[in-house]
């Protein structure tokens, strides 16, 4: 027969009752309350301590600690733990201060190989050397404490977001000088009559660098009914090298003259030019919309155009302002059609497919327009 407790009995009234029953029932309640007040409760029924510690299945030491807390405190202050946070030291101003001038700088200012800060780096940084500093109400200092501090201003040297400097002083004007000749195109095309072949025509030109030649390692697996419905392709590839396209998109008509090549310099550009020059009547001026590159101003690029009088004339656009030329909606739309998923076995074969693929373009021309004209914002 299992062996009674001498401790005192613990009586509970019914309203204690009502509460003990209520917290060891519960499902929202802490488990370690819920077994505290079902000790509690069998407890007081004279229930053996060996038959609690089955039933509860926790240990007669921890039975007797929370009998004889109940006993001492009471029932409910029983059930509880009761935390003791230490006091933690007063931080002055002067080290919260010195924290904030170290989260301002760069770790490698202060001779660590890190880029930026981590809460741990800063932590460990501030321990170490916060009593140098004469800050010792900091040498304990953990994450949450340099948190705390960096929160009140607030600074997060741990992240980062990125900004693109204006360095071209003319940005206002050279955008607005685009946006007035994309206005006069439209105004142009809505007015032209079907065979109108206007005086100046505009064409948006640049070049699309960096178009990988991938080739399959193992072949593609089509789509087979009732068993897949994607096609299947093996992760592994092999690089077999890279193109640049140079576009020329007529903003009138929408057609577009495409070079590809392994390199993009001026003798490439040159190329471009005498093809635009070719395609389009002899007496008519070719407005290029175009960016800085070198290729584009080279001595070698500007003797050619000074060969060809009159013929072309150059409108560009300001330093970080490609958004600003339509050939760039032209490049967005090859990356979501042909160029997508590509896959060849040679780079000749990636010309091939690359040229193909704006003879389908040209085959159902579309003119390329810019619709928001915000000047208010332009000067």
């Amino acid at each position: 027969m299992p062996r009674k407790s001498r401790k005192a009995k613990l009586i509970l009234d019914e309203k204690q009752k009502e509460q003990l029953n209520k917290i060891s029932q519960s499902r929202k309640a802490p488990i370690r309350e819920v077994q505290r007040a079902s000790i509690l409760l069998r407890y007081s029924e004279d229930m053996p301590i060996t038959d609690i510690e089955k039933m509860i299945q926790v240990s007669r030491p921890t039975i007797y600690k929370w009998i004889e807390k109940a006993l001492a405190m009471g029932v409910v202050e029983g059930l509880k733990d009761k935390y003791h946070r230490p006091k933690e030291p007063v931080i002055t101003q002067e080290a919260k201060a010195w924290v904030i001038n170290l989260a301002c700088k760069k770790p490698t200012d202060l001779g660590y190989a890190a880029e930026m800060w981590t809460r741990k780096a800063l932590a460990d940084h501030v321990r170490k050397y916060a009593p140098e500093a004469g800050h010792d109400c900091l040498k304990k200092a953990v994450k949450a404490t340099i948190q705390r501090i960096l929160d009140k201003h607030p600074i997060r040297p741990h992240k980062i977001a990125y900004y693109l400097e204006r360095r071209d002083p003319d940005f206002e004007q050279k955008m607005a000088d685009i946006l007035c000749v994309y206005r006069e195109i439209n105004l142009q095309n809505e007015a032209a009559a079907p065979g109108d072949i206007p005086s100046i025509i505009t064409v948006s030109v640049d070049e699309k660098p960096g178009v990988q030649a991938i080739k399959n390692i193992a072949p593609d697996i089509m789509p087979d009914p009732g068993k897949q419905s994607r096609v299947m392709r093996d992760y592994e590839y092999k690089r077999l090298g890279t193109l640049s396209i140079l576009a020329a998109l007529d903003l009138h008509d929408g057609h577009v003259i495409a070079q590809v090549h392994d390199r993009h310099r001026s003798s490439e550009f040159i190329s471009l030019l005498k093809e635009m020059d070719a395609y389009y009547p002899a007496e008519s001026t070719i407005r290029i919309i175009l960016d800085n590159h070198s290729a584009h101003i080279s001595k070698e690029t500007m003797k050619y155009l000074s060969s060809r009088p009159g013929r072309f004339l150059y409108v560009h656009t300001p330093k970080h302002g490609s958004w600003l030329n339509l050939v760039e909606t032209l490049f967005g739309k090859m990356a979501r059609t042909f160029l997508k998923h590509i896959r060849v076995n040679s780079k000749q074969e990636l010309k091939e497919r690359i040229l193909l693929g704006i003879k389908e373009i040209n085959a159902s021309p579309v003119v390329h327009q810019w619709k928001k004209f915000d000047f208010a914002h332009a000067f």
